[in-house]
């Protein structure tokens, strides 16, 4: 196991190389474009990793990593789409540097592209990767339907709010690591606990999120700081502040995500009061630990050596005790 720079850069090298542009060019530009966006790539990476983690060259695994570049751009296309959001990466999102029409269908093939990389393995892999994959590749777009069906309820449950993220955005952090396990064709218990270390530790980066949206340093956060409380988003810290509130509290918090204010600074600085006097701020911190503390636990039980659990404890470690 290598350092996350090195991976990053096998997959950097990959991208910055590949040319997927051809006719129709409205089809396959605005893919090439999304892709060209960068990003951290953490999700190839650790398909990447978790392959090494296993004792293959982490280069087997780069078909399927891509495969999962390609997915997860594609999502955020759509998404960008849904959210009519102006901006990803700092650039123009595809829909409007194109249109609509054309956001979509380029979507629908980057979908088809990312299947298309499984065909680089030999037929058992390549029906347990395709397999996992379409699986994810429905849990995200469930949980991504629930995100949308919460925007209009005022009943959500803790439960459900966290099935919600773990569909949308944990369980492709799992599968990106199972597939790394399934091309080093590692032990069935071993590709199933290194699923669930990504998926716990995916849930409690996005937990993280929630709380850094309200929390964060504005310098380091890398998006306006109250964000979620601004679009009345029903986040982990909204669904605490309800649980463990005062009335009074309660039926103000409810009032104030029914408001759109013009100047939102005085609502965020309330909400974040609301957060901090209920205790959301503790509980979701709480959750987060609890969380992570799950991944760490499955790597207890990992068939492998332990200065290899040592490392992707770091991983985790590092993960969440970011600022941005």
């Amino acid at each position: 196991m290598q350092a996350i720079s090195h991976y990053q850069q096998v997959i950097s090298d990959y991208f910055n190389a590949l040319s997927v542009v051809k006719d129709p060019v409205n089809l396959y530009e605005p893919a090439a474009y999304i892709l060209s966006l960068g990003g951290k790539r953490m999700r190839p990476v650790l398909t990447l990793m978790a392959a090494e983690i296993f004792n293959a060259d982490c280069k087997e695994a780069l078909p399927a990593a891509v495969a999962v570049e390609i997915f997860h751009n594609f999502s955020l296309v759509h998404d960008d789409i849904m959210d009519d959001a102006p901006l990803r990466r700092g650039k123009e999102t595809v829909h409007e540097k194109w249109n609509t029409n054309t956001a979509i269908l380029s979507g629908d093939a980057m979908l088809i592209m990312a299947y298309r990389y499984f065909e680089a393995y030999e037929p058992e892999t390549f029906r347990d990767l395709a397999k996992l994959f379409s699986k994810t590749a429905l849990e995200v777009c469930e949980g991504q339907q629930w995100d949308v069906d919460f925007e209009e309820r005022n009943d959500v449950t803790v439960p459900e709010y966290l099935k919600m993220i773990e569909y949308k955005t944990a369980v492709l952090v799992g599968a990106a690591m199972k597939m790394g396990a399934i091309v080093a064709n590692t032990s069935q218990e071993n590709a199933d606990l290194i699923y669930d270390f990504g998926r716990n530790l995916g849930i409690a980066f996005q937990l993280q999120d929630d709380y850094l949206d309200a929390f964060g340093d504005p310098e380091t956060f890398g998006k306006q700081v109250g964000g979620d409380i601004i679009e009345n988003k029903k986040t982990y810290l909204y669904l605490m502040a309800l649980q463990h509130g005062d009335d009074v509290s309660k039926e103000q918090l409810k009032e104030l995500f029914c408001l759109q204010p013009e100047n939102s600074d005085e609502k965020v600085e309330v909400v974040k009061n609301i957060f901090t006097t209920s205790g959301a701020d503790v509980q979701t911190k709480n959750a987060i630990e609890e969380y992570t503390l799950k991944a760490f636990d499955m790597l207890e039980k990992l068939d492998i050596d332990d200065s290899k659990k040592a490392m992707l404890r770091a991983f985790g470690e590092n993960l969440m005790q970011r600022k941005v």
